[in-house]
């Protein structure tokens, strides 16, 4: 179930003696040659027909020999979805392909992400103050979680739940609640439904969402992440 790429998504297994690849034709060992060139990001079958140099019904032949022989499978990029996009097997498709984490199949996993949400923010509210590497550790111990998440991971989404004024992101003094944390140190705060209530609300300007967006640097506005997709944004808009 684990939709979270390892430390390296260009290790490959090494070759087997008796290997499909050793009884591949000279056309297939071409088609299969440039698209295992690509690893990672994989390969359309237009630039792949212009690159192999290949007529069309060959590479189409080509094509099917290799994946019945398991050395090459078809991928979604999320970028383009109506393109018939290949890989050789042994590659994981990057993050420019896959989406990342939080897709699966090439759909954004709503449902994975909403749950994660809300394990972290019960995590964060049974402990009142909570450090990030805290709320890590006690969703991947999680016994009905069975889904590796990294730091990285739990930041995005604490950030989420801080544009939606679930928490609150505060730097321990050391006493009192933050006792057990060391001083300075970034972590964060549940904020209870009364609490809220009591609190001045921030200005627009300084609520600004994009300013806490992890994914700030991939935003454009045509792109897969876009000010015109983003609830956050529009939220703001609607302050």
């Amino acid at each position: 179930m684990s939709r979270v790429q390892g430390p390296s998504s260009l290790k490959r297994k090494r070759p087997e003696l008796n290997s499909p690849v050793q009884s591949l034709t000279e056309h297939e060992r071409i088609l299969y040659d440039v698209i295992r060139s690509k690893q990672d990001i994989g390969i359309w079958t237009r630039d792949m027909k212009k690159e192999a140099k290949l007529p069309d019904n060959v590479v189409n032949k080509s094509l099917k020999a290799l994946r019945v022989k398991n050395l090459i499978k078809e991928v979604v990029n999320i970028q383009n979805k109506g393109r018939k996009h290949f890989m050789a097997t042994e590659f994981e498709p990057s993050k420019e392909i896959s989406g990342g984490a939080w897709y699966l199949e090439g759909s954004l996993d709503t449902e994975f992400i909403e749950s994660l949400r809300q394990l972290c923010k019960r995590q964060i509210e049974k402990k009142g103050v909570a450090t990030l590497e805290e709320v890590t550790d006690s969703i991947n111990s999680y016994p009905a979680f069975n889904v590796d998440v990294t730091k990285q991971q739990i930041e995005e989404i604490l950030r989420t739940l801080i544009l939606d004024n679930a928490i609150m992101e505060v730097k321990s003094n050391g006493v009192g609640e933050f006792a057990s944390i060391p001083f300075g140190k970034v972590c964060y705060r549940y904020i209870s439904k009364g609490a809220l209530g009591g609190e001045p609300k921030a200005g627009a300007l300084a609520s600004i969402p994009c300013g806490v967006c992890p994914r700030i640097s991939q935003c454009t506005p045509d792109g897969i992440i876009s000010p015109k997709t983003c609830v956050y944004y529009q939220k703001w808009l609607d302050f």
